[in-house]
């Protein structure tokens, strides 16, 4: 078994590296030639109260077209507003598109901040390329998404739990119904002031172990963020839903490998009683686990903050029957998603061939003790209570 998942790894790398030597001809992107046209009246903010997660967008967005004769065209900040494309783009008919989300936030020195966005960027190029349309300089894109955040400062959230969402989305445009590579793209950047993903706030969710469907396979595209992706796995939350269930904890193989929970990476903490140890544990990234932002951070984070001696961080496979054991054993300790959207998310529950596992909380909470910590860790950098690197990038001064 170990040997395959080896050749399977190493197989995916290969075409992974392949991917990279792909280039985009014609003019660069360039944030330098940026056109910027005002809405004529700018919207007031929003009550955080009445802000649902993807339903208010501010006053403008970013579009850049792209064609394989040209490259890049002008970027261009306008109104918010339709697109207009032809009836035969091959976005509609041959799923030519992908996306990215990251965040905004106002810190508390009064700066606004993305976090971690050069991420973002290097996962949305790996995308691209997977489906043939244009790569691009992600420190270009990042100055392009800089300047539409400074043009709708003012209606960027404030207080814990709110930020700017940003989705960057690339697809084809090209007209006609044959199947090939794209000659026409067209990026644009939305940004919506939101509050937290979920209604009921940081609260501990309830999973179905998922096996009659898969995610995402070897070979295949589950560690690119294509719209694909996504609408396949709608059905199979809403079976769960019937059930009494929030998410799909979706598994994989015979093993009944653990990969991912709903639309987010997903995280275990074990008791070892051989060692002793505790052990923070996630899937690795084999080509099927999609290579998540929030999954990096808590895993650096979880590394430098974690003692050594008391815990192990690990990147490997894992099984619903390892969680069901460690379960019945007393050796399972909680467990968390973790995703830019809800940024971590507690869960307390997961169902699994007709019998819930119960995944331990801290008394009278909505947690455990590491999901608390690794939330609070995230939050303090990302509100610019705490540094890291260089992962928060400064885009606006509101002082």
């Amino acid at each position: 078994m170990l040997a395959r998942q080896n050749i399977r790894i190493n197989a995916l790398r290969m075409f992974s590296s392949s991917m990279k030597t792909m280039t985009t001809g014609g003019l660069p992107l360039d944030a330098s030639k940026l056109k910027i046209v005002n809405k004529s009246t700018p919207s007031k903010p929003r009550p955080n109260d009445e802000l649902v997660f993807g339903q208010t967008f501010t006053d403008h967005m970013l579009t850049i077209e792209w064609t394989k004769a040209k490259g890049w065209d002008v970027p261009e900040i306008k109104p918010y507003g339709n697109l207009s494309l032809d009836p035969s783009a091959c976005v509609f008919h041959y799923a030519f598109e992908l996306f990215e989300g990251l965040k905004a936030y106002k810190t508390s020195d009064n700066k606004i901040t993305l976090f971690r966005p050069d991420m973002n960027m290097k996962r949305m190029n790996k995308s691209a390329a997977r489906i043939c349309l244009p790569t691009f300089d992600s420190d270009q894109l990042i100055a392009l998404i800089g300047k539409l955040i400074e043009q709708d400062k003012h209606l960027v959230p404030e207080g814990k739990g709110y930020s700017l969402y940003i989705r960057p989305t690339l697809i084809g445009t090209t007209a006609g119904l044959g199947v090939s590579t794209p000659d026409r793209a067209l990026l644009y950047v939305l940004t919506s002031p939101v509050g937290p993903y979920y209604k009921t706030g940081f609260k501990a969710v309830k999973l179905e172990a998922t096996d009659y469907a898969t995610r995402a396979w070897p070979g295949g595209v589950g560690d690119k963020k294509l719209g694909a992706n996504y609408a396949p796995c709608i059905l199979p939350q809403l079976e769960a839903a019937k059930r009494g269930y929030q998410q799909n904890l979706w598994l994989f193989g015979p093993e009944k490998y653990i990969t991912e929970v709903g639309t987010m990476n997903v995280f275990f903490a074990f008791k070892n009683s051989k060692t002793g140890k505790k052990e923070l544990v996630t899937a690795p990234l084999d080509g099927t686990i999609l290579e998540g932002v929030t999954r990096d951070s808590v895993l650096s984070l979880a590394r430098e903050n974690l003692d050594p001696n008391e815990w192990e961080v690990n990147e490997r496979y894992y099984s619903i029957n390892e969680v069901a054991e460690k379960a019945e054993k007393g050796e399972l300790l909680e467990a968390f998603g973790s995703g830019t959207a809800a940024v971590v998310s507690p869960i307390k529950e997961i169902g699994w061939q007709g019998k819930d596992i119960n995944v331990p909380l801290l008394p009278g909470e909505q947690s455990g003790p590491l999901t608390k910590k690794v939330a609070q860790w995230i939050a303090d950098i990302q509100y610019g209570r705490k540094t890291k690197d260089n992962w928060s990038r400064v885009v606006a001064d509101l002082n």
